[in-house]
């Protein structure tokens, strides 16, 4: 009986672990980088979404088209996002969740930076997202335009704009994949909130 209930504990920690990998390597990572000119549809993904909030952000060489992602194996879903560089990026109050469950039990991993007078910094991002909510104000922004000529790696013909600089404040975002070139998460706090703990502890 006892070496059953062993068995199903490693078990049940095992699968913990599995959903907490892609989570822990997103904090050196929480926004999607391109640097290399890769574009999304050439990763694949867990399937599974992450939310990140800020109280503001400012970011300078803002561009933004449509991609695809697709979930990992031979018959892999293909999911439509919208993907958002930034060549450089201050985030004030910086959130990210992502609910981790295990069976019958809620597990939310929560990751804090730059919510003091210092905000976290981020260079050479790309933005893959299902959905973004906030207050944005563009500077000489350029709408319309051939996303090619914003990313060469992007689909020709498709949609796309620009601007020298954004500011989003109250932002809210639902992610699918997200890297950086580099990273300074100031004041880095990472918690795992379990069971009651875990009620309320997403970003939103």
């Amino acid at each position: 009986m006892q070496d059953r209930l062993d068995n199903q504990g490693r078990t049940r920690w095992r699968r913990f672990a599995a959903l907490m990998v892609p989570t822990t390597a997103a904090v050196g990572a929480i926004l999607f980088g391109m640097s290399t000119g890769a574009i999304a549809s050439d990763i694949t993904v867990s399937g599974q979404t992450f939310k990140i909030g800020a109280k503001r952000l400012e970011g300078d060489g803002f561009k933004q088209y449509g991609g695809i992602v697709r979930e990992k194996g031979k018959d892999g879903k293909v999911h439509p996002i919208a993907l958002s560089e930034i060549s450089s990026a201050d985030l004030y109050s910086l959130c990210q969740s992502v609910r981790a469950d295990l069976p019958g039990v809620p597990v939310v991993l929560t990751i804090n930076a730059g919510e003091g007078k210092e905000p976290a910094h981020a260079q050479d991002l790309l933005i893959a997202m299902d959905s973004l909510e906030g207050n944005a104000t563009f500077t000489n922004i350029k709408i319309g335009r051939d996303a090619t000529d914003l990313n060469p790696t992007a689909q020709a013909g498709s949609f796309g704009q620009n601007s020298e600089h954004v500011t989003i404040t109250n932002l809210q975002q639902v992610s699918r994949y997200t890297t950086a070139a580099s990273f300074n998460l100031v004041g880095l706090r990472l918690k795992v909130n379990v069971g009651d703990d875990a009620k309320g502890k997403e970003c939103f």
